[in-house]
């Protein structure tokens, strides 16, 4: 089984499907992270696109996922005929070296384990979600902006990252105001896409961000960004918004991602390493 080409070909399928309304897999992860029965972690990497982008195919509620033996632990059955899905994991291991006598190399090893969605199983009921009130959860998404040490100017005409001057500048926040005259998550979502950019500086992750648009490097840029927005959205527990001028965007995210089938992979690993970072 060739896994990269089926994680790509899932994801493909969700970005293609969601053209009409700009909505990407990872905007319709519901704002939360992919959460494992037993341990309670939240899955990392690539496997937070992949199982947003299976869930969304699937229509699964759930964003609680583990293996069948999991779920067996858990008290729970998996049901006859559910269909798993993959997720991957790297190990990694030292061994001695041939070549240099009296040394060792470390090695990392790829490997696929098949999990069930929550929707998938019996005796499961999914937690309920806690009545945060919007004002609060903000303020929390506010301190952790703070906690970046990002230079962040208001007032501009579009959001964008300057690397010049490692700035990041916002349009006035009066312009994400919504019914309730708060700050919506559209605006959040929007500034950690930049911040996204902003971890790339040369001084921090030390990406490659002197690409045109047009350019596959650009693309690759945007992606990342992308997914740190959407991972970074859902740790603090607010839903990533689409933004229509992000069309531009797809069809070099597909022409990337079908000419390379490792390319959403390294995307998700450096979104993850922003991630690490900015949180």
């Amino acid at each position: 089984m060739d896994i990269y080409q089926q994680v790509t070909d899932a994801i493909v399928s969700a970005i293609e499907k969601g053209v009409g309304d700009f909505k990407m897999p990872w905007h319709r992860g519901g704002g939360e992270m992919p959460v494992n029965i037993i341990s309670g972690n939240d899955y990392r990497g690539i496997n937070i696109v992949n199982l947003w982008a299976i869930g969304t195919e699937r229509g699964f509620s759930s964003s609680t996922w583990g293996t069948y033996r999991q779920w067996q632990e858990a008290g729970c059955q998996v049901r006859k005929g559910e269909k798993a899905s993959n997720i991957i994991f790297y190990k990694q291991f030292t061994e001695e070296d041939k070549e240099a006598e009296g040394e060792e190399k470390t090695r990392r090893i790829m490997r696929s384990y098949a999990v069930f969605n929550g929707d998938q199983v019996d005796g499961f009921v999914n937690p309920e979600v806690a009545d945060v009130p919007e004002l609060e959860r903000l303020e929390h998404v506010d301190l952790a902006v703070k906690k970046t040490g990002a230079n962040i100017k208001a007032g501009g005409t579009k959001a964008c990252y300057l690397p010049s001057t490692d700035t990041i500048l916002m349009p006035d926040e009066r312009k994400f105001f919504g019914e309730n005259n708060q700050r919506t998550e559209a605006y959040y979502s929007t500034l950690w896409h930049e911040l996204g950019h902003w971890s790339g500086n040369k001084s921090r992750l030390n990406r490659d961000l002197t690409g045109k648009y047009g350019d596959e490097s650009y693309a690759m840029e945007e992606l990342i960004a992308e997914l740190t927005s959407a991972y970074c959205c859902a740790q603090l527990s607010i839903s990533p918004t689409p933004r229509e001028d992000h069309a531009q965007y797809i069809a070099n995210w597909l022409q990337v991602l079908k000419k390379d089938k490792k390319a959403i992979f390294y995307a998700s690993a450096r979104a993850q390493e922003a991630v690490n970072y900015l949180l």
